[in-house]
């Protein structure tokens, strides 16, 4: 990694997670204004899927379209242009469930996040299953 890397890439919060105090991620070690820096990727990707279990947990939230409508809302980001972003990636529709695709939708925000997936599928899975 170096300096002129994504900056979710150089955090090691390849999802670019807004740091919020009370939030008390596993590994999350500070912030740099508006993001969480974790000390290792797989702790950042752990987050992510956290945060992604929890809407569909708490919410029914199970979607594509339910997902990155939460995760990068309209008055912030180009939703719909992100919501296309993940879909094509993952070669699913954005309002069918997403299932067993958990590692799959991660790679995809990881993707759009920082225009680039440099992670291995042992990483994410590692991640995903890191309690």
């Amino acid at each position: 990694m170096t300096a002129d890397s994504p900056r979710g890439i150089r955090n090691s919060n390849p999802g670019n997670i807004e740091y919020q105090a009370a939030n008390k991620w596993q590994g999350q070690i500070g912030s740099d204004g508006r993001f969480s820096i974790f000390d290792s990727p797989v702790n950042g990707i752990r987050a992510m899927a956290k945060l992604i279990n929890n809407y569909r947990d708490t919410y029914g939230i199970n979607t594509i379209y339910g997902v990155i409508t939460r995760w990068a809302p309209v008055g912030e980001n180009n939703t719909k242009a992100y919501i296309a972003s993940v879909s094509r990636y993952m070669g699913i529709d954005p309002l069918a469930d997403i299932g067993d695709k958990l590692d799959l939708l991660i790679a995809a925000i990881i993707s759009h996040e920082n225009g680039q997936q440099p992670y291995s599928q042992n990483l994410i899975d590692a991640a995903i299953q890191a309690k």
